[in-house]
């Protein structure tokens, strides 16, 4: 006994000294409705507490997988805030509880350009609201490295729940039946996941308009490596903050819209060399950012290094009508042509900074109508081209394979360097109002005369721009400033952590690969060296050990409650690895709702029907029945009525048998050995929670003063720490399921179980 003793004040005196210690804040930066804060590790420290505060809103602590570790020091991120000011707060945390914090200084977040053809018709492409918050309900999955094969979710019309792995996920939302909105955050370097189709990621809804997909990246260095993103059949989805790098997939474009998309905004990425394909102009690899067959798009300040062919728009649409995009503050940096090549479509392309460009800036075919205004063109060899006419066939046969042409309609474009460029009726070239490259107005609401048409087809312009009906608001910047904005926005976070300077006296001209550049890109490896939440992933162990825990330790660095246990019999039928289950299953006995759960398979309560279990501590046991049934069922040979289909029953430690007493269909059942009965008794007197189920905001009471709450999966790992006198927390990121509220507070520790809706 004494011995125990001092043991326990001795591992009380390690985690005092350890929560003593108040970490030292390196740097704090705000971006884009998001900011971060850097660290240098404590000693003995592996687990930390972080939080921010604005808005109207103090202390929301941030998902523990949005903390990473970097060797030299932490990282932690804080996505989907308003504009406004903020201050992050970082505190040690030792077993469950939260040590002294350092908090940053204020931090001014500015809002994302919401502007395009994107967001026509009311829609907000993706789970963020247009404020920068996440829309209600919103689902938040987080993939890394370890956890891209099994991250895990139930999708309503999916084949088969829960799905497993990032793309069997996006395979149930396939069919359309899930309208959650739904963040997919992409942590550090990612290689190709096991199971892609034809080497990309696919995201399809079935242009349900009430479904809403983002895919992002967290930080500064969230890379697709080798793999790509590839769109079809979807509607009101955003990607962004993003880098892409040596794609090798079968369609070869690092992102690409296939086919019948809209509503499509892809923003903040940064594009790198691609995969050789098999045709001469593929040596950078295929399409960085195309779009075919889809309408309402906005591509904005995306960063695109040395690509060969930037952005095709447009494939076998044979039509001019209904098909609509806007291009603008991308950074096409050294990169070759397409920016974009378009056919058939009706294009804004604005603010753009075309940065030693090799070939050509805007290409237009097919009786395309393209605005092109307030760009910056830097040694841009043919800053707009129209197929067949002017300076696409001055040296040479034309560029775009014989095609018609659109028009192209120019407004306050800086143009520097160019080797050739004809306005429309400019004197000094011969035929200009037949071999002309574009009209240029002399404002920006000029209409483009019906008499100005092609060449090759007599294609004239439609004049969408100045149609109120299908144009949007906006303010076009000087091309100076169009510069400087994109110089400092463009690509990901504060640039990304790839760096690389190209040679403006060699690559301005040269469309060869930068034979360097690709090595580099090859030779990528992140810094990333753990995620704290990476065993609420279902990954392994975040600093990448393999090794078996020992000692009694828990695998990983969550901290783990002493063991929940649960068995839905619609999704694991009769295997279990605490459970022994001898019995008959059943799916025609009816269909239960459990918390946010639907259960449609059984276990029938027969006379041969047995289950055992030992329980290490006391817990509670809990039974689902069917609803509005009250009947009788054997623990341990006594006798319990369930009432309304549920039993709630404490139980000592040791071996524990279920058996039949009165007929009946059990379909779901869970041990919980960290709500003993003591316990629930003191909560039922102190604590209280609201609603329960909950769908957003939870609201908590407690009769002593509050010092923290933590939320636990019935897992046991902990999903978040919120430290302080908490009231309330906003549980919109949470998927629906059955979690476990842990409130410290001045006179001990209470838990609930909490649903989420």
């Amino acid at each position: 006994m004494m011995k125990n003793l001092l043991f326990l004040l001795l591992l009380w005196g390690c985690s005092s000294s350890l929560l003593s210690q108040t970490p030292v804040i390196q740097e704090s930066r705000a971006w884009l409705e998001s900011a971060y804060v850097t660290w240098t590790p404590l000693d003995g420290v592996s687990d930390y507490a972080v939080s921010w505060s604005g808005d109207g809103k103090s202390n929301q602590a941030i998902d523990p997988q949005l903390i990473r570790f970097y060797g030299d020091y932490y990282r932690a991120d804080v996505l989907g805030l308003k504009a406004g000011t903020y201050t992050i707060k970082v505190a040690a945390l030792v077993d469950g509880v939260a040590g002294s914090a350092a908090e940053s200084p204020a931090l001014e977040v500015k809002a994302h350009d919401r502007t395009g053809f994107a967001f026509a018709n009311g829609r907000v492409p993706g789970a963020y609201r247009a404020d920068g918050t996440a829309k209600e309900g919103a689902v938040v999955l987080y993939v890394t490295e370890q956890s891209k094969n099994t991250v895990s979710m139930d999708v309503s019309g999916a084949n088969a729940n829960p799905c497993v792995g990032i793309q069997e996920i996006l395979d149930g939302f396939k069919k359309g039946n899930d309208n959650r909105p739904l963040i997919v955050r992409f942590i550090g370097q990612i290689t190709d996941p096991d199971y892609l189709l034809n080497g990309d990621v696919v995201v399809e809804n079935k242009n349900n308009a009430s479904s809403y997909i983002t895919l992002e990246g967290v930080g500064d260095d969230a890379v697709a490596d080798g793999w790509g993103i590839r769109l079809k059949n979807a509607s009101n989805v955003e990607i962004r903050n993003l880098g892409t790098m040596n794609c090798d997939s079968g369609e070869g474009d690092n992102i690409g819209l296939q086919q019948n998309n809209d509503y499509i905004w892809v923003h903040h990425c940064d594009f790198f060399y691609g995969e050789a394909g098999g045709d001469a102009d593929q040596a950078k690899g295929d399409g960085a950012l195309d779009a075919k067959r889809s309408t309402y798009i906005t591509f904005s300040y995306n960063h695109f290094w040395d690509s060969g062919k930037a952005n095709l728009l447009g494939l076998g649409e044979s039509t001019t009508e209904g098909l609509y995009a806007t291009y603008h503050h991308n950074w096409f940096d050294h990169s070759d042509s397409r920016h974009p090549r378009v056919r058939f479509f009706s294009v804004h392309v604005y603010n753009n900074y075309y940065d030693g460009v090799s070939k050509y800036g805007v290409g237009v075919t097919s009786g395309g109508s393209v605005f092109v205004e307030g760009n910056y063109f830097r040694n841009a060899k043919y800053p707009m081209l129209i197929s067949q006419q002017g300076s696409d066939v001055y040296s040479g046969t034309g560029t775009f394979s014989g095609e018609d042409g659109g028009i192209i309609k120019a407004f306050n474009n800086y143009v520097e360097g160019a080797a050739r460029f004809v306005p429309y009726g400019a004197t000094g070239f011969a035929n200009s109002t037949l071999d002309f490259d574009a009209w240029v107005a002399d404002e920006a609401t000029a209409s483009v005369p019906a008499d100005v048409k092609t060449k090759k087809g007599g294609h004239s312009y439609n004049n969408f721009d100045t149609n109120p009906e299908l144009m949007y608001a906006y303010t076009a910047d000087a091309p100076e400033l169009a510069r400087d904005k994109v110089k400092t926005y463009a690509g990901r976070m504060f640039g990304g952590d790839f760096q690389w300077s190209f040679n403006d006296a060699a690559d301005d001209a040269s469309y060869a690969v930068n034979l360097p550049l690709k090595q580099a890109l090859l030779n990528y490896t992140t810094a990333l060296v753990s995620v704290q939440g990476e065993d609420a992933l279902g990954g392994g162990p975040g600093n990448g050990d393999d090794e078996e825990p020992g000692n009694g330790e828990e695998p990983g660095n969550g901290v783990v409650l002493p063991g929940d246990y649960v068995h839905n019999f619609t999704l694991s039928g009769m295997e279990s690895t605490f459970y022994s289950i001898v019995g008959n299953l059943s799916d025609s006995k009816g269909t239960v709702n459990y918390g946010a759960l639907v259960l449609t398979q059984c276990l029938k309560m027969e006379s041969s029907t047995h289950i055992a279990f030992t329980m290490e501590q006391p817990g509670v046991l809990i039974l689902v029945f069917n609803e509005g049934e009250s009947k009788r069922v054997y623990v341990d040979g006594s006798s319990y009525t369930y009432v309304d289909g549920l039993l709630e029953l404490p139980l000592e430690a040791g071996e524990h048998t279920i058996t039949k007493h009165d007929v009946a269909n059990l379909f779901y059942m869970s041990v919980d050995m960290g709500l003993s009965t003591s316990l629930r008794q003191e909560e039922a007197a102190t604590l209280s929670i609201s609603p329960n189920p909950v769908q957003s905001i939870v609201h908590i009471r407690s009769s002593a003063a509050v010092d923290g709450v933590a939320l636990y999966g019935l897992s046991g790992v902990r999903l978040g720490y919120w430290p302080g006198s908490v009231q309330e927390l906003s549980l919109q990121h949470l998927s629906a399921g059955t979690y476990v509220l842990v409130v410290n507070t001045r006179d001990g520790v209470l838990k609930e179980l909490l649903i989420k809706k």
